[in-house]
């Protein structure tokens, strides 16, 4: 009796976080083996997600326990440009239903269970190069959980760049960029030097000399770093064109 499934969760039961993807490791770590935790959900104390994880039954995901699972699968999983600038206050358009914008290092593909309790896109796009700090403009929120990273306001503008012409339009990147008020001059410097994304300067030094914005000669410094041809053109998704010119 007391080495059964049910006996050993039942004791379990108070340690179990709420809303918390639950994993087989996890799980195994507390005394119960994948073979026990199998029967749980067949008797109905378990719902099983996906391969391997489940959550205690009535449970509701909570959105950033689950971010915080996958990033442990995940390398450099974080919130990144457009949802990271509306979760730092940065926004212009608010749909009827957020979809979260993710990046990390590496390809990889989003559970089901996660995406049907919380849209996303994923990407693996890198912007920058290897020798940037890993935690460069990456922090949690101030009153957010400390393993769930979010791009800063200046990490997540570059990040929203780079999107543009893909799932981003024009007019709201320039909405966004110009309400970023204060950026961290320093911090902006920092991932300039480290961009290596023609696109991503170019559309940075236009936007920045058609808002007049404080930042304007460090993007056309580093425009000028990166060189490439005089034009830069893109035909987006949308079928919206992006002619990027090189300063001159």
């Amino acid at each position: 009796m007391g080495t059964s499934p049910n006996f050993l969760f039942r004791k379990l039961l108070p340690e179990l976080p709420r809303g918390t993807p639950l994993g087989t490791a996890w799980l195994l770590e507390h005394g119960l083996t994948a073979k026990q935790t199998a029967r749980l959900a067949e008797d109905g104390w378990l719902t099983r997600l996906g391969h391997g994880v489940y959550l205690l039954p009535g449970d509701k995901l909570d959105r950033d326990a689950s971010l915080a699972w996958l990033a442990k699968d995940v390398p450099g999983l974080h919130v990144a440009a457009k949802t990271a600038l509306a979760w730092r206050g940065v926004r212009h358009n608010l749909p009827a239903r957020e979809t979260l914008t993710l990046w990390g290092n590496h390809p990889a593909k989003l559970p089901i269970w996660f995406t049907a309790a919380f849209p996303a896109h994923y990407q693996s796009t890198h912007i920058f190069d290897d020798a940037m700090p890993p935690d460069l403009g990456l922090a949690p929120l101030p009153a957010g959980r400390s393993d769930v990273l979010v791009s800063t306001t200046e990490r997540a503008m570059l990040e929203l760049l780079n999107d543009v012409g893909k799932r981003q339009g024009l007019e709201e990147t320039g909405h966004l960029v110009e309400s970023i008020r204060s950026p961290r001059l320093q911090i902006l410097e920092e991932l300039f030097t480290h961009l290596n994304r023609i696109k991503v300067v170019r559309l940075a030094c236009q936007l920045a000399d058609e808002l007049d914005l404080p930042w304007k000669s460090l993007a056309l410094h580093h425009s000028e770093r990166l060189g490439g041809g005089r034009r830069w053109v893109s035909v987006g998704k949308s079928g919206e064109r992006l002619n990027l010119k090189r300063p001159t």
